[in-house]
């Protein structure tokens, strides 16, 4: 689309040429980052090896770059896909932009489904378009060697406008032909993501990898070659409106017109959208690790390190669409606009990657070291000058928003880590806070607005803290109010031991003299002051429009203060209005045998999804028949670890479930078992016992079941 309204129909000439030298640097890049994969064998890529031999401020510029990278990948393999599928159907042409948004909607939902199922459901396009392509290469060979195939119009209407030709030497005509370097060059994008993704592969993971990479380079050169070859001896032109693409125009004269030419021209067609939307979808696995590695770092916020319950970092792959449609949305859709973004990020994390690599071999001086020091210093400095040529030719047609963009994104990612780092220092336990003061005395105060269940369960909670003093402060702000919650305390028998004192609060600002009450309550630098406060909890939308949020404006300020905390004590309104059960019952009952003493029967708790283990021995007994008293082996998940304090006898207490109960392993005189984790599977045998109304097995002897 570069050439051909400068050179004419000189460009077919020029295609080749570059196509070669793409190639090129497609082979040094690949065995840049086989070394990447070598030196970083569970996760690599470029923001990895920028943090361990620049540090992590370079690292940010790295983490940047192919952040913007994947989120333009979203986009404009979304976009392209829905052009192939207009390629065929051009009816289809008004709803581009619903089946863009469709197909990066589908692609977030299968990501959220687990890294495991997505893979499956995306490995299968890839080798159905590589058929396919071999399938058209094949046959365009076959045709060119009977005098068969066709030569196309490149004058047809729609296709852009045909240049006359010029000289390959004037500054206009260099340039020109950087720019389509450059969209040649986008094709390479791919590479980085699998050495993001290390850890998602089978072990041995890096040698799988490695595997991988060089497999996936190979069909990309075969395919960039062959549709470049193809391109040149057909006169395949692009279209203003995207379709029909290149790939469609390539595939209809290879195939020919028949029965079976039209068939095989609709499944090209289908191959290239389904590897359009799969390496749209290779982001997915890409851009979560790479935002987990960086918030792990502290220059993102850490929502982006927590898992989904499919075990996929759901936030990630949020943030990932949301980026990726709001490019959609103001491009478009437009493949060409979307392509001015496409690969200055990648190209910047192949430069960091290759001297990365150079300055690793320089410091450590491995095996064959010389020869990889020029590897990834050639591959760190083609890619640079490919940085270059990308931010020069492609400035104006979107480039420059990204190199705005960029360092603004870096600077906001560095004060994220500063206030991490703000943040840690006031957290940590200095030397001359390890004695914590010694408190005499504990007072607590509810705060009363009305006189109903939400306060007496208040009272209750303030009860079970066993503190120095209980009283309840009312801050009066509507005196006849005031006369009623005095009238209904005194007359309710579950509060009748709580004194209620009355505040005047001239200013209406309660949050304002509930800090004054608080601070001459702890003046005592030995009495600490705990403020509980009932929250009613109404429904989610009528509830914030209802009621106010006074618990939380009064929560704040006291906060700040020292010696008094204050306690928020929900109360769930909706429940009871709507008809709900608070508490949901759990689907498997609990089988507890009767026994001479009451049973000690396992807490209830939220549903847990067990799988049944196949190598239960003969006299396995399952948890939920176990009688107090009597020996039992068992086996089942550990869904919880906990140990005595520091201060105390050494104690290991270790939760255990299977599908029909829990029960609890006990292991004096230690603190860790070598490991055991949360989430394993261990057997034990030993006397069952009780402890707080909860069966236990003390110090059994047990095997870790791998």
């Amino acid at each position: 689309i570069a050439l051909l309204p400068a050179f004419g129909l000189a460009a077919f000439g020029i295609i080749m040429p570059m196509t070669a030298v793409v190639i090129g640097i497609l082979i040094l890049i690949t065995l840049s980052y086989r070394n990447v994969i070598e030196v970083y064998t569970k996760t690599g890529g470029a923001y990895i090896v920028s943090r361990d031999n620049f540090g992590p401020v370079v690292a940010q510029i790295a983490a940047v770059a192919l952040m913007l990278d994947y989120i333009v990948t979203v986009a404009i393999q979304s976009a392209a896909g829905v052009a192939a599928i207009i390629s065929t159907f051009p009816g289809l042409a008004p709803w581009k932009m619903h089946m863009i948004v469709a197909v990066i909607i589908f692609l977030t939902f299968g990501n959220l489904r687990g890294v495991k199922e997505a893979g499956k459901a995306f490995a299968m396009p890839t080798y159905f378009f590589v058929g396919c392509m071999l399938i058209v290469f094949g046959m365009g060979m076959w045709r060119l060697a009977n005098g068969t195939l066709p030569m196309l119009d490149p004058y047809a209407p729609g296709a852009v406008e045909i240049g006359e030709a010029q000289g390959l030497l004037t500054a206009a005509s260099i340039f020109i032909l950087l720019r389509a370097f450059a969209n040649g060059g986008s094709s390479l994008t791919g590479l980085e993501a699998i050495s993001d993704g290390v850890a998602l592969f089978k072990t041995p993971e890096h040698v799988n990898a490695k595997r991988t990479l060089v497999i996936m380079s190979c069909i990309l050169g075969t395919l960039v070659l062959g549709v470049s070859w193809f391109a040149s001896h057909v006169h395949a032109v692009p279209y203003e409106s995207g379709a029909p693409t290149v790939i469609s125009q390539i595939a209809k004269a290879a195939v020919g017109e028949g029965a079976f030419g039209a068939v095989m021209f609709i499944l090209v067609q289908l191959a290239t959208m389904l590897i359009l939307f799969a390496g749209a979808n290779t982001t997915y696995s890409a851009f979560p690790l790479l935002v987990n590695f960086v918030a792990s770092d502290g220059y993102l916020p850490r929502q982006l390190t927590k898992r989904g319950h499919r075990l996929a970092f759901s936030n990630g792959i949020l943030l990932l669409s949301g980026s990726g449609l709001f490019l959609v949305f103001i491009t478009a859709g437009s493949v060409e606009h979307l392509v001015a973004f496409y690969a200055l990020g990648v190209f910047t994390g192949f430069t960091l990657a290759g001297f990365g690599m150079t300055r690793h071999a320089l410091r450590t001086r491995p095996e064959q070291w010389r020869w990889k020091v020029a590897i990834n210093s050639a591959a760190g400095g083609i890619s640079l000058i490919i940085v270059l040529i990308f931010s020069v030719v492609k400035f104006t047609q979107g480039a420059w928003l990204v190199l705005i963009t960029a360092p603004l994104m870096v600077m906001l990612l560095l004060r994220f880590r500063r206030q991490y780092v703000r943040e840690q220092e006031a957290l940590q336990v200095k030397e001359s806070q390890e004695r914590a003061t010694s408190i005499a005395r504990h007072d607590v105060t509810i705060l009363v607005d009305n006189v109903d269940l939400a306060t007496v369960g208040a009272v209750r909670y303030a009860r079970s803290l066993k503190p120095h003093k209980i009283q309840a402060v009312h801050f009066v702000i509507d005196d006849r109010h005031a006369e009623e919650i005095q009238e209904a305390w005194a007359a309710s028998e579950a509060l009748e031991d709580v004194r209620l004192e009355l505040i005047d609060c001239p200013d209406r600002r309660i949050a304002n003299s509930a800090v004054d009450y608080a601070i001459r309550k702890t003046e005592k630098p030995d009495v600490e002051l705990t403020l509980l406060l009932p929250r009613r909890s109404y429904s989610r939308f009528l509830g914030r429009l209802l009621h106010d949020q006074t618990a939380e404006a009064i929560a704040a300020p006291i906060s700040q203060l020292k010696r008094v905390v204050a306690t928020i004590i929900p109360f769930d309104v909706n429940s009871i209005t709507s008809g709900a059960s608070v508490v949901q019952p759990i689907n498997t009952p609990v089988k507890v045998a009767s026994v001479a003493k009451p049973v000690a029967v396992p807490a209830a708790r939220a549903d847990m999804p067990f799988t049944p283990i196949s190598h239960y021995a003969e006299n396995i007994t399952p948890i939920g028949e176990v009688q107090w008293r009597k020996r039992a082996h068992v086996q089942g998940r550990v869904t919880a670890l906990s140990t005595a304090p520091r201060g105390s006898a050494p104690t290991l207490q270790v939760e255990v479930w299977d599908e029909t109960g829990g029960i609890t392993l006990n292991f004096l005189g230690r603190r860790e078992i070598a490991g055991l984790e949360v989430g394993m599977d261990i057997r034990a045998e030993g006397m069952v016992g009780e402890e707080d109304g909860t069966l236990v097995i003390l110090n059994p002897s047990y095997e870790l079941v791998i």
